[in-house]
């Protein structure tokens, strides 16, 4: 597939303008063209095809609020309505959220809003800060670090699916200073320490390595910059890790489980400082469950159906944990 039938509308030159000197270096690895010549994926040609037939026009109501809101649906006319529709049902599952986009509400799997409020209190204030969000989805969270103000905020996000779901509401909101990188941080050339903010939610219990990620957020921070990382933990002491031999709640990909005590310890191991857990919450159907824009497998299906305190496999089930820590 050549460049010129896969290259995302948005462009990455921009970037530049929102990055100290010499900071968009780190990136090119995954702005230059050759990086998206290697792009493959067997959706990826209806995927292109349906983005670029949609209505080139920038959203005129925009409202980054715990449903957010891209245009109203006065701003389309029936045939202009029915390519969106038509597109959002081929990007199912929509799994974060939720979204309005010109009108067509998007129920996603997570309530993602609900995350939001957990942190929101505990974490620096974001305004003016430079932000990236790592394994970051379709972006909705980055969109919330934007409504506090934020003077940019990368994604980071590898999975194609969500990628493409990003691109396709970035087609609305062409003016913010909002950016997703398709990759994987290693894939960076670090070490970056630009940001203020970083994120990682939902991230660290894949990582085979958990202090090789952790050592890579570090590298993404000023000095003084805050990590916030949000992941899943288990009950136990510190040092206890619980490390799934198979599925967790039917999810695959899950390396290690810490308890909260051990996510602290490791990263002060990593050398970070003033690292507190802020929050931890087991997480439930309210939050997470099937809906019509994600009518696969969700929570439910992964807990015993006897006992939800356990998954079907019979460990922990999901708790979350919110741990703050800063660079020094």
């Amino acid at each position: 597939m050549s460049i010129s039938a896969f290259r995302p509308t948005f462009d990455y030159s921009l970037l530049a303008e929102h990055l100290p000197s010499g900071a968009m270096e780190a990136f090119e690895p995954l702005t230059r063209d050759a990086f998206f010549e290697t792009m493959n994926h067997g959706d990826l040609p209806r995927w292109k095809t349906m983005i670029e037939a949609l209505p080139a026009l920038d959203a005129a109501h925009f409202r980054p609020g715990d449903r957010i809101e891209i245009g109203r649906a006065e701003e389309l006319d029936t045939m202009q309505r029915q390519q969106i529709e038509l597109a959002l049902h081929a990007f199912i599952p929509w799994r974060k959220g939720p979204w309005s986009l010109f009108g067509i509400d998007l129920d996603t799997e997570w309530r993602s809003d609900l995350k939001w409020h957990r942190l929101l209190p505990h974490i620096e204030p974001l305004e003016g800060r430079r932000v990236m969000d790592v394994g970051c989805g379709n972006g909705y969270h980055c969109y919330r670090m934007l409504e506090e103000g934020t003077r940019l905020v990368i994604g980071m996000e590898p999975h194609m699916l969500y990628f493409m779901q990003f691109w396709l509401l970035r087609r609305f909101t062409s003016q913010l200073p909002l950016f997703l990188m398709r990759g994987k941080l290693e894939q960076l050339k670090l070490p970056v320490p630009v940001f203020d903010t970083v994120f990682s939610m939902g991230v660290l219990y894949h990582c085979r390595s958990p202090f090789d990620h952790l050592l890579e957020l570090k590298d993404c921070l000023r000095s003084g910059g805050e990590l916030v990382l949000e992941t899943l933990v288990v009950d136990g002491p510190e040092g206890y890790t619980m490390t799934p031999q198979g599925r967790y709640g039917r999810m695959g990909n899950v390396w290690f489980i810490p308890s909260a005590a051990t996510t602290e310890s490791w990263l002060q191991r990593c050398g970070f400082r003033n690292v507190r857990t802020v929050d931890i919450n087991v997480t439930l159907p309210a939050e997470q469950r099937r809906s019509r824009w994600m009518p696969y497998q969700s929570l439910v299906d992964g807990l015993d159906p006897a006992d939800h305190g356990r998954t079907i496999e019979g460990l922990p089930a999901p708790k979350r944990a919110i741990v703050l820590a800063e660079k020094p």
